[in-house]
């Protein structure tokens, strides 16, 4: 089990990063930003997508613009990237007023000119909750009380 870092930011927010996969949980209308940092700015084309959405895309920017071609219906004037001049290689996607259905893994790819990315640069599981919902981590929750037994446990073999 990899070790991870959780925190709740005082949006009700919760990150959960580890060294193989980033969780993010946000409640319903919130807007968020999906992280997705490249290593060299000579970048052509960014591409974010989800497996489940088939060929359409959650946002593709070409060449300086967004392509709204195949991007799937859902996302249409809700995304876009944190910055369209992609300054040190900063890719993140802007997703507005998530919604249930914005659940998923959103996987982030960067081609160059002429180039081909076989895999994403960066994978994000987003849960997206009903408002007034934390979505805690279930394994956050359990892991409390058998430290607690254990804990007394330790305390009365001494």
């Amino acid at each position: 089990m990899s070790a991870s870092l959780c925190c709740f930011l005082s949006i009700g927010l919760l990150v959960v990063v580890s060294a193989d996969k980033k969780n993010i949980t946000a409640q319903s209308g919130q807007s968020l930003t999906l992280p997705c940092q490249a290593e060299n700015n000579n970048i052509n084309t960014v591409q974010w997508s989800r497996a489940d959405l088939g060929t359409k895309y959650v946002l593709l920017f070409r060449d300086g613009h967004l392509d709204p071609d195949d991007q799937h219906p859902s996302f249409k004037n809700r995304v876009d990237l944190r910055d369209k001049k992609i300054k040190d290689g900063d890719v993140s996607l802007i997703l507005k007023n998530v919604i249930i259905n914005d659940t998923g893994t959103y996987d982030c790819y960067t081609f160059q000119s002429g180039g081909n990315q076989e895999k994403p640069i960066s994978s994000i599981y987003l849960r997206v909750v009903p408002p007034g919902q934390t979505g805690g981590s279930a394994r956050l929750k359990v892991v409390v009380p058998v430290f607690g037994l254990l804990f007394v446990a330790v305390g009365f073999a001494v």
